[in-house]
């Protein structure tokens, strides 16, 4: 995985997976500091790796590989019809981008794992946990919100690298769930990705045995990276 970059590694303890029930987690973890930028880390996310506040892994579990990394060529990228309609919908919100954390997205993430994610593994929420989860203190984050009036409605944590933006979180107000704000704040990302004239917008892991990670295939066409190779996926 890493042979094209001499990049020191450790391997974690294993533990509880968050997404496979009857599995164990364990993680390769970046060691050398000097990885830690954003031209290098763009590297490694075409690797497979991600971050989690200034932490910088990837899934190497000892019996399982259902963790595959996602990405869209923007370009590429088609709205179904559905998606179509989420974007209309959108047009009645208001669409900003901040270059810094705000107070007010706390607020909104507590109400989100509250009601959204109550038997998950970020309950209960507490600041520590967010900011250990969402920040970074060498990497460029921009947050893409979501405004109804004066009444923040999502936020969507987005990673901002030379050729492409990593989506890292999204949470929003679970009273408006009838807007599918999660399908919306992607599509967001994507607009947002074609504005900055970026390649790629990186969503993550899909695991094909995790529903709620099911979301993620909706948005095509997209690649997987499978045995070190980006193959582009075209399942209908």
């Amino acid at each position: 995985m890493t042979e094209h970059l001499p990049v020191k590694l450790g391997i974690s303890q294993q533990f509880p997976c968050s997404y496979i029930e009857t599995e164990q987690e364990r993680l390769l973890v970046v060691l050398d500091h000097e990885f830690y930028t954003e031209q290098k880390f763009e590297h490694l996310l075409a690797l497979g790796f991600r971050r989690s506040s200034d932490q910088i892994y990837r899934p190497h579990c000892p019996k399982c590989d259902a963790c595959k990394a996602i990405r869209l060529e923007v370009s590429e990228f088609t709205p179904s019809k559905s998606q179509k309609r989420i974007l209309n919908k959108s047009k009645q919100f208001r669409f900003e981008v901040s270059h810094q954390s705000k107070d007010i997205y706390y607020t909104l993430y507590e109400k989100y794992i509250l009601l959204r994610h109550h038997d998950g593994a970020m309950f209960p929420p507490s600041i520590e946990q967010y900011e250990s989860f969402l920040t970074c203190r060498w990497l460029t984050i921009h947050y893409l919100e979501l405004w109804q009036e004066d009444r923040l409605i999502a936020v969507a944590v987005t990673d901002t690298l030379s050729q492409s933006l990593s989506a890292i979180y999204t949470f929003f107000d679970p009273e408006y769930e009838e807007f599918s704000l999660g399908t919306m704040m992607i599509l967001k990302q994507i607009e947002y990705a074609k504005h900055l004239d970026k390649r790629f917008l990186y969503l993550g892991y899909q695991i094909d045995a995790c529903r709620k990670m099911n979301y993620k295939t909706k948005f095509k066409p997209y690649q997987k990276l499978n045995n070190n190779v980006w193959h582009l996926d075209i399942k209908k």
